[in-house]
């Protein structure tokens, strides 16, 4: 099974500018967007229900055109929710949770913490109240993948300038050491398992300063997985050929039987 993630900064902006289509060239079983900007109701036929896959959407409350996640799939879930029930983070459209056989997919689109003091304080209550919330989950005996815009890189090792960072929502020790937690807690960053020490791999680069055609970028989007999936992990990729946005996509293939 294929599973694709992509921030795609505006969902309506990647149709008009044609570039819809080369998601679906690459023919994923399920695929995760985050940071639509839509509700469905402003989206074409095409892009809310393209040919062969069933369509879920969580969009913003509290106003249009912000935050929104969406997740397509071949394959119906079990079950979907939206939210992690707690209304002033599922009130910003930034979480779908579905069920599938042999594990929970959650797609979801983080928080940035950079415009005030005060979204960074939000910032790191979402993490710890997501963090809770998927641990609740495995202690009922579900197996774990989620994926989306994290909003944080972790290592120096996955941004061009750790040092020019340093003070930097994104890269804040703070924030930091939240995936720490994450992954003491048993949770495996997919990318660095299979890529341990590879530099100069991005999924995000900043558009204004053309910072893509030099390659300074930062590593913010992620699978994760609960440990005791990580045998059934095929492979990884970065999708760096597809455009459209100012984050790639990336990918995971897991044998679900």
């Amino acid at each position: 099974m294929k599973i694709i993630s992509w921030n795609v900064n505006g969902l309506r902006a990647l149709e008009r500018q044609g570039y819809w289509g080369n998601i679906l060239k690459k023919n994923p079983d399920i695929f995760c967007l985050q940071e639509t900007k839509a509700h469905p109701d402003q989206l074409s036929e095409e892009v809310k229900l393209p040919k062969g896959y069933l369509s879920f959407f969580s969009s913003s409350e509290i106003k249009k055109g912000y935050s929104g996640v969406a997740l397509y799939s071949k394959v119906k879930p079990k079950k979907v929710e939206y939210g992690i029930g707690i209304k002033k983070f599922d009130q910003e459209g930034r979480i779908i949770v579905s069920y599938f056989d042999g594990f929970v997919l959650l797609n979801i689109y983080f928080p940035n913490g950079g415009m005030s003091p005060e979204r960074l304080e939000y910032k790191l209550e979402f993490y710890d109240a997501f963090l809770k919330f998927i641990n609740k989950l495995r202690k009922k005996g579900y197996k774990i993948i989620f994926c989306g815009d994290i909003n944080t890189a972790h290592e120096e090792i996955d941004l061009a300038r750790p040092k020019a960072n340093e003070q930097n929502t994104g890269f804040l020790p703070e924030e930091r050491a939240w995936l720490d937690e994450i992954i003491a807690s048993g949770y495996v960053d997919v990318f660095r398992h299979f890529f341990p020490n590879k530099k100069d791999t991005y999924t995000y680069w900043d558009l204004k300063t053309r910072a893509r055609d030099r390659n300074v970028g930062w590593r913010i989007d992620y699978f994760f997985i609960s440990a005791d999936l990580i045998r059934k992990i095929k492979s990884t990729t970065i999708l760096k050929d597809i455009y459209g946005s100012d984050h790639c996509p990336i990918e995971i293939n897991i044998k679900i039987k």
